[in-house]
């Protein structure tokens, strides 16, 4: 996902609440991850032993389909989650999903700040919405922004609150929640993963017009031209 116009490899990524952290949603999952302690760090140490890569683009098969389910947690995803860590830093985004580089599997970063300039860092395998209760969906139609749709914006309607549920880089069952941009970002990251770009839940004129913006303007980072 675009920004707003505006450690060792095996080691756990993220913590996770225990009870009496003052957090809800404890269940058999464990609780929330608390994924804003250390995150400048953890950030940095992903990065520093990753390698960038170019970022794919819009009419890419590999961002029109679903991904395979990662079934194999060991040094290769760990290897993987760096790199998408150090691509992620070099397009200035604030979360990436693995086939946004080309590959086909269903993992997403994310180094996002919430609303409160709060930075949130981490990594969901396997990820998969929570459906919120209609009580609880109160909608944001900020502009939104993808690296795959470099250049382009639009406002979006989307649920201002998330919960997405998945595994971490060990494979543990890990729920992870946000508000405001944080939810935006772990909505968009999770569409990509089943095949969807933002662009795909625009008005036929709104889309239009983001491929538009995007064909008008170059991108600051390397792309991966399209067959």
């Amino acid at each position: 996902m675009a920004q707003q116009e505006t450690d060792q490899r095996n080691d756990s990524d993220i913590s996770v609440a225990e009870p009496g952290d003052g957090l809800d949603g404890l269940d058999g999952l464990g609780g929330f991850v608390v994924d804003t302690e250390d995150a400048e760090a953890r950030e940095l140490a992903h990065r520093e032993r990753g390698t960038s890569r170019p970022i794919t683009v819009v009419g890419n098969p590999v961002l029109h389909k679903e991904c395979a389910d990662v079934t194999e947690f060991g040094d290769e995803l760990a290897a993987l989650i760096d790199d998408m860590f150090a691509s992620q830093h070099t397009a200035e985004g604030v979360g990436l999903a693995a086939n946004q580089i080309g590959v086909d599997l269903k993992v997403f970063i994310y180094d996002c700040p919430d609303d409160d300039g709060v930075r949130h860092v981490g990594a969901v395998c396997n990820p998969v919405l929570e459906e919120l209760p209609p009580a609880e969906r109160h909608l944001d139609d900020s502009n939104e922004g993808c690296l795959s749709v470099p250049t382009a914006y639009a406002a979006l309607a989307r649920p201002d609150y998330a919960v997405v549920r998945g595994q971490d880089i060990q494979g543990n069952p890990i729920r992870v929640e946000g508000t405001g941009f944080v939810a935006r970002c772990l909505q968009h990251e999770t569409d990509h993963l089943y095949g969807y770009l933002y662009i795909d839940r625009l008005s036929k004129r709104d889309r239009k017009d983001a491929l538009r913006q995007m064909a008008e303007n170059t991108p600051r980072y390397e792309v991966v031209p399209n067959p």
